[in-house]
């Protein structure tokens, strides 16, 4: 069955992604657009400190279609380097400030990347890559001395560039390239996916559509938005209004794609480096947060904190949770804790620019328990026989997650072999299977490749993780499939105790035999201190196979009885 959610169509300006920035700056050109402690741009501000970057990137000889490297934690000068990228007519390549150097010399070579702008605690991994490397290396923040730089390349400071002037910005035609963005790498070797400037402005227009029921209009060669009053409710921030805090990381997808929505319907972004579930609760307080986006990795985090206990905050309005998929006791207690929000779900992939499926904020939309969503405007789901990929299955029925849409990006750089295979004839197999109802809602059981086979039959790790997250004596879990002689695999918990919890590892995988059918048991439960995780907050359960192939009992693969190890002390 194919879903389509609730039918909308929008029209999508045909502009580059420079024109959010301008748009912003010319509607809401005394707004703050970015916090980042005691330092704040306005839009107006970022736009210009945009230009003068731009200026500064060509002076250095940054060209039109060079691409550009970020490697850069959350602050003030992220935002200005990615818009003067942009504004130079290069390509933005963000990337995890804390890759060593040989991770880091990979996505260099891959990307093609001439310049680096970098934190000061990243320049030894820039510095440490072999071969001619990036030629310009520009650090920030701008009040740090930059290093020597190695022979043959140049190394500034962020706010040298600034001094050339204003530039006039570069613009680039919707088929061009905008991002190479790397995936999480969560079920391999991370890829570089090619967004286009149409790509990124027709999502954050979809996301407008769905989270401020605002259409994108251009008027005079400007960029804007227009709220649909008879739609809009009072979850339905209006242009200009709101405040979110931006805790996930700007290097990675839904980070950077939520800065841009951000700036479209000119929503304050306070910046936050790290997540400290202390810090985060005392920043949605003193800024008074109306939006929070996070995964249920960070949610749980956050309601396991004693500063959590009896706290009301009620500026927020909404709270969104992506990267997978949220447990209904997270959300039970994520609706105590923020009494006026709309705890919401979304959808995405970085193979989609960011977001397929979002959760309607309208009060009369049902959502029905365990959906992650609606399709957004403009965009089909296809459920796909996971045995006949050319065969929709029906309403309800299990299958491989495939899209379609204005977000879909351009394929895999430099990779035709891998687009062959996961973009086809304009669909993208999104490698998620899920099902559908006949109202077009997602409801998603797991990665394909993480469905496991037991016995010949299939078990989906997502529900065994739920059922484990109800448990009041676990703060999150994670299940995967190991070989098994006799079954094909059996279903391995990786469980993190909920502190001060008591609970022995037979006494989770009973509460879980109670719950599921008995093809469906946890047949190992593993206690660990922390689950591995992306910047994004996905679980890796690539690591967790590797550890357990490693780790696990030599008997785990020749035995057909429940194994359990360790206790909750």
């Amino acid at each position: 069955m194919t879903g389509t959610g609730t039918g909308t169509t929008l029209t999508f300006p045909a502009v580059d992604a420079g024109a959010v920035l301008a748009g912003a700056a010319h509607h809401f050109p005394d707004r703050v657009a970015v916090r980042d402690g005691a330092q704040t741009l306005t839009f107006a501000a970022l736009h210009d400190r945009a230009l003068r970057f731009a200026r500064g990137l060509r002076e250095h000889g940054i060209a039109s279609g060079d691409t550009v490297l970020l490697l850069a934690p959350n602050c003030l000068w992220f935002p200005v380097a990615y818009w003067g990228t942009l504004y130079a007519g290069a390509v933005v390549s963000p990337a995890n400030p804390a890759l060593p150097s040989a991770a880091l010399a990979a996505q260099i070579d891959d990307s093609g990347a001439r310049a680096v702008v970098a934190h000061p605690g990243s320049l030894s991994s820039v510095h440490g890559v072999d071969g001619p490397g990036p030629r310009l290396t520009v650090v920030v923040p701008a009040d740090q001395d930059a290093s020597p730089a190695p022979e043959g390349r140049t190394v500034v400071a962020a706010e040298s560039l600034l001094g050339y002037g204003v530039a006039e910005r570069t613009t680039r035609h919707p088929d061009d390239l905008a991002h190479l963005a790397y995936t999480g790498g969560t079920t391999g070797r991370s890829k570089a996916v090619r967004v286009l400037h149409r790509n990124l402005v027709a999502n954050v227009a979809q996301v407008s559509w769905v989270r401020a029921a605002s259409r994108t209009v251009l008027a005079d060669g400007v960029l804007g938005v227009e709220q649909d009053k008879e739609r809009a409710t009072p979850w339905h921030r209006p242009p200009g209004s709101g405040v979110t805090l931006a805790v996930a990381p700007l290097f990675h997808a839904l980070g950077l794609a939520s800065l841009v929505a951000n700036t479209l319907v000119g929503t304050t972004t306070v910046l936050s480096s790290r997540f400290h579930p202390e810090r985060f609760l005392a920043d949605v307080d003193e800024h008074q947060v109306s939006l929070l986006n996070g995964s249920p990795t960070m949610y749980r985090a956050l309601l396991a904190s004693p500063a959590a206990t009896g706290r009301r905050l009620e500026s927020v309005s909404v709270v969104n949770s992506g990267a997978a998929p949220i447990d209904p006791e997270t959300w039970r207690r994520l609706a105590e804790l923020f009494p006026n929000a709309r705890i919401t779900e979304g959808y995405g992939l970085t193979e989609a620019t960011v977001a397929l499926v979002l959760h309607p904020l309208d009060p009369d939309v049902g959502i029905p328990a365990g959906s992650v969503g609606l399709p957004l405007p403009d965009t089909e789901l296809s459920i796909r026989d996971l045995t006949d990929l050319e065969r929709e299955v029906p309403a309800g029925e299990s299958g491989e997650v495939w899209a379609r849409g204005p977000q879909i990006t351009d394929g895999y750089h430099g990779r035709a072999d891998l687009t062959a295979d996961q973009f086809r004839d304009g669909w993208l197999r999104t490698g998620d299977i899920g099902h559908v109802d006949d109202r077009g809602h997602l409801f998603l059981s797991g990665r394909a490749k993480d469905m496991l086979i037991y016995k010949g039959y299939n078990v989906y790790p997502l529900h065994l993780e739920d059922v484990l997250a109800g448990h009041p004596a676990v703060a999150a879990a994670s299940v995967i499939g190991v070989p098994h002689r006799d079954a094909g695999e059996i279903p391995a918990a990786y469980v993190v105790p909920r502190d001060g919890a008591t609970a022995t590892a037979e006494e989770l995988m009973a509460y879980v035999a109670e719950r599921v059918a008995p093809y469906q048991r946890v047949r190992e439960l593993h206690f660990v201190p922390a689950l591995p995780v992306s910047a994004a907050g996905k679980i890796l359960k690539t690591e967790l196979r590797s550890q357990h192939a490693k780790f696990a009992p030599k008997t785990a693969a020749t035995e057909a009885q429940p194994k359990a190890t360790g206790g909750i002390r």
